[in-house]
């Protein structure tokens, strides 16, 4: 009876220490990249300077070593229980640095869903960060209403 005991235990001991999919795993969706959205890319017309281009797109993810006349803008989202998402657009400009053609790679039609409301480490209930900042106002004091400097002695 003893030894039935000793490996009924064991089994269930080595089962939960093992099987960590069976209590589940956590995963987290992997963004990488420059979000690139279709209101973006439609924002971009021939002609634009690269300094436009950069204020609409804002700074490329890689720049080809090779010519500096193309930028490409990736994005990539490894969904933790779906699949992986791919956008890709590449610009190139022109010798006078003006856009002169764009292309698009992925699907632009629907929004990939980014939450930016999780910060670093696990969210814990009813824990407002904010609400540990002190609540007091500061006071600005004008030169009529501040207190007139005390003169410093020194002894010698």
């Amino acid at each position: 009876m003893q030894k039935l005991t000793r490996i009924i235990t064991l089994s269930v001991a080595l089962t939960v220490v093992s099987g960590c999919s069976y209590v589940g795993v956590y995963k987290r969706d992997i963004p990488q990249g420059n979000l690139v959205t279709e209101a973006m890319v439609n924002q971009l017309q021939p002609g634009m300077s690269q300094e436009q281009v950069t204020y609409v797109m804002g700074r490329p993810l890689m720049e080809a070593p090779f010519d500096s006349n193309q930028w490409d803008y990736v994005y990539r989202l490894d969904e933790a229980y779906g699949g992986v998402e791919q956008r890709r657009v590449t610009l190139t400009f022109d010798p006078m640095g003006r856009l002169s053609n764009v292309q698009q790679q992925g699907n632009f039609s629907r929004d990939i869903p980014v939450s930016t409301d999780h910060g670093l480490g696990p969210a814990l209930e009813g824990a407002d960060p904010l609400d540990a900042l002190p609540t007091e106002s500061v006071r600005t004091q004008t030169p009529e209403t501040a207190p007139a400097p005390q003169p410093v002695i020194r002894a010698e």
